[in-house]
């Protein structure tokens, strides 16, 4: 090769080794001083920082993202209304390590890399997550208190006696609810982190039906027993219908046949009398007498409370007066009837 072209093109390798030098020495300048600015393209859940320093994504992160996430929450569930400050459930969106990632992100593939991103103006495509915590027990307990006041159990149908013990009113049934509490801790945490939708939850919940309704109601009492005092009759409700009505004697002034609900807890044949040590019982008082003349308890025992019962009695001409010692008197054949419809735990209403 002639002199005059080696020469020629020493001069040139020497000029693109100076360029290439002074050019990689403007990109290391360069890069020193983009050292710790996020690159074009980032975003940090969602919000742009690219081009900012460390400092400036914080304050945009603050603006974008803490300040939505730290609005309360609305529960809602029928006029019950809920707030839930999200800093009382520890919520805490760490912005130091999401800024810290994108940095370091913005510095992935190495100089040359970023260098050319530089010059051509392209945007990185990274995306940093949130990163972010609650605390559970706070959910948990948010969830709990909201159930104290929403739930609310079902209720059976029933019957009411009347004040009198005449009647048998119903009592429609009504259904309950109950707080989902794992779906409604679930719903929070997700509200929690969620910046840019709703900020109002309806509360989750199930509905409680109730055991019996009023179409049960038949089958629940098979029988059920109404005592009046005001009109010495005892009425018998099979399935609820008024079956038989008899003429009863209830307990006489200062030993009155004790008012209220009760159910039959004992039944007897024949039973013996257990005298009560009360003083009208005199030299009788804690005495069992066995069945026979001297046993004031005829034919069948039906027992509901303290000693009070039902029972047959041969002085059938106490029957429409308050003439017991707190006991229900009933003819023996009318007792001997009732007994075997009447089986334990049947209601009984005295009023």
């Amino acid at each position: 090769m002639p002199r005059g072209l080696l020469a020629t093109a020493g001069i040139f390798l020497t000029l693109g080794g100076v360029a290439l030098s002074a050019g990689g020495a403007y990109a290391y300048v360069w890069d020193r001083h983009d050292n710790g600015v996020i690159a074009p393209g980032v975003r940090i859940a969602g919000v742009d920082v690219g081009g900012l320093r460390a400092v400036q994504a914080r304050e945009r992160l603050d603006e974008k993202l803490v300040g939505p996430l730290g609005r309360p929450l609305r529960l809602v569930w029928g006029r019950h209304v809920f707030l839930v400050d999200p800093n009382g459930a520890g919520l805490h969106v760490d912005l130091a390590r999401m800024v810290d990632v994108a940095v370091r992100r913005s510095r992935d593939g190495g100089l040359l890399r970023r260098a050319w991103h530089r010059f051509w103006g392209q945007p990185v495509d990274v995306t940093v997550p949130l990163q972010a915590a609650f605390s559970n027990l706070s959910l948990a307990t948010y969830a709990d208190n909201v159930a104290r006041v929403v739930d609310e159990p079902a209720k059976s149908a029933d019957v009411k006696p009347t004040k009198n013990a005449l009647r048998l009113e119903p009592v429609p049934e009504r259904e309950g609810v109950a707080v989902e509490r794992d779906a409604l801790r679930r719903a929070l945490a997700a509200a929690l982190l969620r910046f840019d939708g709703p900020r109002t939850l309806t509360i989750p919940t199930r509905t409680l039906h109730p055991r019996w309704t009023l179409a049960d109601l038949p089958k629940r009492y098979p029988a059920f027993i109404l005592v009046s005092r005001e009109t010495f009759t005892l009425r018998l409700f099979r399935h609820l219908k008024l079956a038989k009505t008899y003429p009863i004697a209830v307990g006489q002034a200062g030993l009155e046949t004790p008012e209220g609900l009760y159910r039959i807890n004992d039944r007897q044949v024949n039973p013996s009398w257990h005298v009560p040590l009360s003083a009208w019982a005199g030299d009788l008082a804690g005495r069992i007498i066995p069945p026979g003349p001297s046993d004031p308890i005829k034919s069948r025992w039906l027992g509901f409370y303290a000693g009070a019962g039902i029972h047959g009695t041969t002085e059938t001409w106490s029957l429409g007066h308050a003439a017991s010692h707190g006991c229900i008197r009933m003819a023996i054949p009318d007792v001997e009837q009732l007994y075997p419809l009447v089986p334990l735990q049947t209601p009984i209403y005295v009023g």
